[in-house]
């Protein structure tokens, strides 16, 4: 596979490319553009990133706001033909979502391996595609790595599941907005970490969201019928 006789950096790049020709299309043929607000707030150097998950659209359109961009994904696909060589060969961080603390301690472990090479990790704290209303579920892995690692967290908000609902193929005409929050500096207590993150990514996202919604963006909530 050409995969295997690439370098590390050069995977990266290629998986960058096909982001972009995905943006270009979505644009060209959905009627969907993307609107990046908050560059200014991505630090240099290694760093953990924490985004909302709501789409299949951040599992590569982040890939383009970050020099060397990491995922951790869950390891099933890791074994996939082709997408999970590919991911092998750009040094993709697998987690066991069943593995209990040996797993978390696997996690840790490559995950340090990432930040001495200089690079972006990006997790997604509630560990899968939530639907744009639901409450909020963040497991204690990005809590582990933040205390593990020691570099700073950049929260990510985004309402990309207002054009890109998970589960269907339908596509909304309209903008998905990301926006990288200001940095949570290493060292505070876990505790403090995992609120401090969650109200921030929560409130942003509720807001991008509020924001398309009255651009009239993907479906809209059902209206409340009941009498007064």
């Amino acid at each position: 596979m050409p995969s295997l006789a690439m370098s590390r950096q050069a995977v990266i790049r290629a998986t960058q490319s096909w982001a972009r020709t995905v943006d270009f299309l979505l644009h060209t043929v959905m009627g969907v553009r993307i609107e990046c607000r908050g560059l200014e707030n991505i630090p240099p150097g290694p760093l953990l990133v924490a985004s909302k998950h709501q789409s299949a659209w951040e599992t590569f359109g982040l890939l383009l706001f970050l020099t060397d961009p990491v995922f951790v994904m869950k390891r099933e696909l890791m074994r996939l033909p082709f997408y999970g060589w590919y991911c092998r060969r750009a040094g993709m961080i697998p987690v066991d979502r069943a593995g209990g603390g040996a797993a978390l301690r696997r996690l840790a472990e490559d995950a340090r391996g990432a930040i001495a090479l200089g690079r972006q990790i990006i997790i997604f704290p509630e560990g899968t595609r939530r639907p744009v209303d639901a409450a909020p579920d963040y497991k204690p892995g990005v809590g582990l790595l933040y205390g593990q690692l020691g570099v700073p967290c950049l929260p990510v908000a985004l309402n990309s599941g207002l054009v890109w609902p998970r589960r269907t193929f339908r596509r909304y005409p309209g903008t998905i907005i990301v926006e990288f929050l200001p940095p949570i500096p290493p060292g505070l207590p876990r505790a403090e970490f995992m609120a401090r993150l969650q109200e921030g990514i929560e409130r942003a996202s509720a807001a991008l969201v509020a924001e398309g919604r009255a651009n009239a963006i993907g479906p809209q909530p059902a209206a409340d019928t009941a009498s007064v």
